[in-house]
């Protein structure tokens, strides 16, 4: 044992993890190859978690990680030398150093941790579909939603606009003729109907998803100030990477808000990052826990766009981990991604338990020296089975292993200590308070709005030099002259006139979203175009 692997630290180029007949040390040039800790509750997946956080934080690399039960915020307090903790690291012929590091808590509702946003816009149809539990139909009817907002200019930021928007496309079902009213949003309407048959029915359908979603917490992540993703890619004063933590207890009952949100992130530094190729260390490495509920009942054409953002993202310098209970719990394409593994204990008290054991044995490179299925089913607590990709990139033999004991808090922190991490967060103030900017939601309204002023104005005018133009031309016309039965040259100038001014009014209210709408009001009046996931693609 050299000098330098006696004491608790990690190297240049190395993460120590742990011991047994052999160091495992994870290569940071390799880390973006991405990873899995595997294992029952209560086996130690946590602490692993957290000793290849803290690894990566002291190498300068940012870290995000959802905290479940809020055993991972301790992370932000000095370690204590505990007599087991003291122990262990005595075993392995290791000193204990007590460390802590920079922590950014992050939580959706805004209560243990800043406000998590991204607007509606930005989340895309698709995982949008997913969030909902959307079938095809109804999801074709969302893409067509989507499709008519990014064309119209229909900044889609919160619930409200999606509500609105939704409205709008449905049919309209008024009486028609010579006397009918005009419908503010039948180019709306007509340009939805052009992608295929909207219904009313099927658009109530999702209003009800939305109601569900909104019952469960899902307005408070729609919305402004958006996330920005380079605040979770920061480095502190010392040049350690952050600790970025999702506070996701409360987030975790609502399984499916849980997974779409922490897709939609991998989606956004997919489509955001540029390549970077093979780096020294990766820029960010991300722990997705829970992982199982990503891919349960995803359909293939999601499973698909996964496995593409998996594949993908490590050439961006991104590193993924996923943290659950089986191997079996992740679907082989996206499994054969994943070349860092970490096996804690598996029970097997069932034949399906059996099968499983068998299934996560054979996801590892043989070691002649040991029986891979009948160790996992006798590891004790706080040892696991290891391999890390080695040399050129190929993963090294499986090896029995004690992790090491983590430098900082194993355990959650006190609300105190939560409250005055956040009151020195870097982030402080900007996502703290919601902004409702002018969008989708407004410029409908506003449209509903002029075309009534345009039709009931009085024949002396009113309502600024739009108001007074059509009312000039009304009444040359005879078109604003409380009517009874018009004759067919009033009906024609009627049209003209109101489809003028309503275009007119329509180009306003783009060029008002453009010069004081949200962060994507500079996308109005051109047609966006989506990425892998759905998501908006802003390079």
């Amino acid at each position: 044992m050299t000098a330098q692997d006696s004491k608790l630290g990690d190297t240049d180029e190395k993460i120590f993890v742990g011991k047994g007949d052999e160091q495992a040390w994870l290569t940071l040039a390799l880390a973006n190859r991405h990873g899995l800790v595997t294992g029952a509750t209560g086996t130690g997946k946590t602490v692993s978690l957290q000793v290849m956080a803290e690894g990566f934080a002291r190498a300068g690399v940012p870290v995000f990680a959802a905290d479940i039960k809020g055993d991972l915020s301790g992370i932000c307090q000095v370690g204590e030398p505990k007599d087991f903790i003291v122990k262990r690291a005595t075993e392995m012929g290791l000193s204990f150093q007590p460390d802590q590091f920079s922590t950014v808590f992050w939580d959706v509702f805004g209560e243990q941790g800043h406000p998590v946003r991204a607007t509606v816009t930005e989340m895309g149809p698709l995982l949008l579909a997913r969030m909902l539990d959307l079938n095809d139909v109804q999801e074709g009817v969302l893409n067509v939603a989507f499709r008519v907002a990014d064309d119209n200019g229909l900044t889609l930021i919160d619930m409200k606009d999606l509500r609105a928007l939704l409205d709008a496309i449905v049919p309209d079902s008024g009486k028609k003729g010579a006397d009918a009213e005009e419908d503010p949003l039948a180019a709306i309407r007509k340009a939805a109907q052009g992608f295929g048959n909207v219904t009313k029915a099927t658009v109530g359908t999702i209003q009800r998803q939305l109601l569900v979603l909104e019952n469960q917490g899902g307005t408070k992540f729609f919305g402004e100030p958006a996330l920005t993703l380079k605040d979770f890619m920061k480095t502190d004063r010392d040049g350690r990477g952050m600790v970025n933590i999702l506070v996701a207890d409360k987030l975790l009952q609502s399984p499916r808000l849980y997974a779409t949100f922490l897709l939609w992130m991998l989606s956004e530094l997919f489509e955001e990052l540029p390549e970077a190729g093979d780096l020294p260390k990766p820029k960010l490495v991300f722990f997705f826990d829970e992982a199982h509920l990503l891919f349960n009942d995803a359909p293939k054409a999601l499973m698909d766009k996964i496995e593409q953002v998996v594949r993908l993202i490590r050439s961006k310098g991104v590193g993924v981990y996923f943290v659950t209970q089986n191997p079996i719990d992740v679907p082989d394409r996206v499994l054969g991604q994943l070349g860092n593994r970490v096996q804690h204990a598996l029970r097997a008290f069932t034949p399906r338990d059996q099968k499983a054991v068998a299934a996560a044995a054979q996801t590892f490179r043989p070691n002649p020296k040991l029986d891979t299925a009948k160790v996992i089913m006798e590891l004790g607590k706080g040892e696991a089975l290891v391999s890390f990709l080695e040399g050129n990139g190929t993963p090294s033999m499986v090896e029995r292993v004690m992790i090491r004991p983590p430098s900082a808090r194993i355990g959650p922190i006190t609300p105190d200590e939560r409250k005055a991490i956040m009151a020195a967060s870097p982030v402080k103030g900007k996502y703290d308070t919601a902004v409702d900017s002018e969008s989708a939601y407004e410029m409908i309204q506003k449209r509903i709005a002029a075309t009534a002023a345009t039709a009931d104005a009085p024949a002396g005018g009113g309502g600024g030099i739009l108001g007074q133009i059509g009312s000039i031309v009304g009444t040359i016309f005879g078109t604003n002259v409380k009517r009874g039965r018009l004759s067919t040259g009033q009906v024609i100038a009627r049209d003209v006139t109101r489809s003028v001014t309503n275009q007119v009014i329509g180009g306003l209210a783009a060029n008002v979203g453009k010069s004081i709408g949200g962060q994507l009001g500079g996308s109005i009046g051109r047609t966006l175009v989506r990425g892998a996931l759905g998501g908006l693609l802003r390079r």
